[in-house]
């Protein structure tokens, strides 16, 4: 069982994780005016990317699957 060092070292590693992921500075936000008129804006992305993105969700996901289901030694029975 987890003892608290452990449970504390893992909680602050995932928020360093966190904070290191989002990866958008303060002064990087920038507020636009509030009397434009297109709230959000269209970025087109390349299909390059959305492949690349869309495959690697889907390896991390089969590696998640794989390490619950398949990665556990196989009991023994007499």
């Amino acid at each position: 069982m987890l003892n608290q060092r452990q449970i504390l070292g893992s909680l602050g590693s995932l928020g360093i994780m966190l904070s290191m992921a989002s990866g958008v500075r303060a002064n990087q936000i920038s507020i636009s005016p509030a009397n434009s008129t297109p709230q959000f804006r269209h970025i087109e992305q390349p299909l390059s990317l959305k492949i690349g993105v869309t495959a690697g969700g889907l390896t991390l996901i089969g590696l998640e699957l794989w390490w619950f289901l398949f990665s556990k030694k196989q009991v023994k029975t007499r």
